[in-house]
């Protein structure tokens, strides 16, 4: 089963980039992490009918139409998604490879809520482009940052590393009746 991570942060050192890397330690297949950062704004008149979508786009689609299951990590910015992450999703509404798609998302957060809001944001997004939300695999991971050792850029909780184990463990299990 092949396993396509977008994170939501472009940011090097990010939390959530620790928390991305950590948790496809747990996915048994391949796996990618997509480039969202190359992806240009949005623009509905560069995917019209007769238009070839600028080569990011179409390296994206590829990515996720060629995914057995999608793993979304984010974090929350000004209670919402990031703006890049939001991006990638846009180019992907009216193309077709997030249908019926298992996804997992994942928002980590240096406060107490976790990056709720972006986590339900998300969720909302995916269920909208007809992505199959994996609830069981969601997860918002609350305090993150004495979480994560800054050397390694793993993260060392256990129990935040089991939950994430726990995460994808559903999500395998949602994308294995799809796969051939």
């Amino acid at each position: 089963m092949r396993l396509l991570a977008l994170s939501g942060s472009l940011r090097a050192r990010s939390s959530n980039g620790a928390v991305l890397r950590s948790a496809l330690t747990f996915w048994d297949g391949p796996a990618a992490t997509a480039d969202i950062g190359a992806l240009p704004h949005f623009n509905p008149d560069l995917d019209g009918e007769d238009a070839t979508p600028p080569a990011p786009v179409a390296a994206l689609r590829t990515a996720v139409a060629s995914a057995d299951a999608l793993l979304v990590v984010s974090p929350e910015y000004a209670h919402g998604v990031p703006g890049a992450l939001k991006n990638a999703l846009d180019w992907l509404v009216s193309s077709g490879e997030c249908v019926s798609k298992p996804v997992a998302v994942i928002t980590a957060s240096p406060s107490p809520t976790g990056g709720d809001h972006a986590n339900a944001q998300l969720r909302e997004v995916l269920r909208m482009m007809t992505g199959e939300v994996v609830s069981a695999a969601c997860r918002e991971i609350p305090a993150i940052s004495p979480k994560i050792d800054p050397t390694t850029e793993r993260v060392t909780d256990e129990a935040t590393l089991a939950e994430l184990g726990v995460a994808l463990s559903h999500l395998a299990a949602a994308a294995a009746p799809l796969t051939p």
